[in-house]
């Protein structure tokens, strides 16, 4: 079991070439890795033992009422929500003064999603990656080509001259044909903006509506005073639920046998919701902040200068100035990114030498 969650440090593994910023590492890196080990913790029997442990009836073998109700799903009661525990009823949700005829589906709260848990989790970290998976088929070892090793600045002489100028040359000849490549880069940024909100919503949806407000009823619960106050942790994962079994008697007359069944895994379940509740938040406000950043960065040159001339005060403003106002939003990106992987006194020269080329360049022109 400890063997799997170390193989998961991997993914938190920085990689020397950098094609994204912090928070869009957030997801694919920090999620994913969170995700997958709550998928390996719910899958692990020797943490909670049994999925689900029910009181078996007499005339039923357990592992007949054990598997019947982890297949078909247990239900609580939300009319016994309100009752005194100890007194009226043995558990939030658990009460026995009905009879299954007189109920509806609509009075029956049934918890479909228990058995799904782990498969749920794995497919959110599957979504999670899914926009860095699809910028690194869409970035195709761009960043990497161009670098050219210069990130080390161990060189002779001569050739760290040519692979400057290579550099040079390109961006020169290139100007104006990166902007599709800053766009995919940005669009895989909005996505993970709309998958985490998005995830939001599916866990609604996946727990019967209650998770959008879940964080919000935990804080609220913690603030109530503690007679009147029902943990919602229980109404979404309860730890004990019903769930009613029908079989034939010896006249062959129609038999429903009530279980009390445990669903131990539900302690574990209520902590990691509750934890993604407020993580998902943060993120979605990380994310939201970083697509206005960006819708910025579009929109005004002058912050595009600033940005670099901020992240990179070794290199000459005016050069900075020069370059940027002279190219389009692709030429930044891809300017912005080589600062952040090749060495920063070669990105300095890199610089100076490609303001040179836009002002002969101009004075050409004139």
């Amino acid at each position: 079991m400890l063997d799997v969650i170390r193989s998961l440090k991997s993914l938190l593994k920085t990689s020397r070439i950098q094609i994204d910023n912090d928070v869009f590492r957030l997801h694919y890196a920090v999620t994913v890795t969170v995700l997958l080990a709550f998928t390996i913790v719910v899958s692990m029997k020797q943490f909670v033992g049994d999925p689900i442990d029910c009181i078996k009836s007499e005339e039923v073998p357990q592992s007949i009422i054990n598997t019947y109700c982890w297949i078909h799903a247990t239900f609580s009661l939300p009319s016994a929500y309100d009752k005194i525990v100890g007194k009226e009823i043995p558990y939030p949700g658990v009460d026995a003064g009905y009879l299954p005829s007189d109920l509806s589906s609509q009075e029956l709260k049934y918890h479909k999603y228990y058995q799904w848990v782990c498969f749920m989790l794995f497919f959110q970290a599957a979504l999670f990656y899914f926009p860095k998976w699809l910028w690194k088929l869409w970035e195709g070892g761009k960043i990497q080509a161009l670098m050219m090793d210069l990130d080390i600045g161990l060189f002779a002489e001569t050739e760290k001259k040519q692979k400057k100028k290579l550099l040079v040359d390109y961006l020169t000849c290139s100007s104006g044909q990166h902007d599709w490549y800053a766009l995919k880069y940005f669009f895989c940024e909005a996505l993970t903006f709309v998958n985490v909100v998005g995830q939001m919503f599916l866990m609604n949806l996946f727990f019967d509506g209650e998770f959008l407000t879940y964080g919000l009823d935990v804080i609220q619960f913690s603030e109530m005073e503690q007679s009147e106050r029902l943990d919602p942790m229980i109404r979404v994962f309860p730890r004990v639920a019903k769930c009613r079994f029908f079989k034939f008697g010896a006249s062959g007359n129609l038999e429903s046998h009530d279980a009390l069944c445990l669903l131990p895994l539900n302690i574990v379940n209520e902590k990691i919701y509750i934890f993604l509740w407020f993580w998902f938040i943060v993120l979605a406000i990380l994310t939201g902040l970083v697509l206005i950043y960006r819708v910025v960065i579009i929109a005004c040159q002058p912050v595009r200068v600033y940005l670099l001339n901020f992240r990179f005060r070794i290199v000459c403003p005016e050069d900075l100035k020069t370059v940027v106002k002279n190219g389009s939003i692709g030429n930044w990106f891809i300017i912005f990114m080589l600062g952040l992987n090749i060495d920063p006194v070669i990105f300095k020269e890199v610089i100076e030498e490609l303001a040179k080329r836009v002002k002969t360049d101009r004075k050409d022109v004139a």
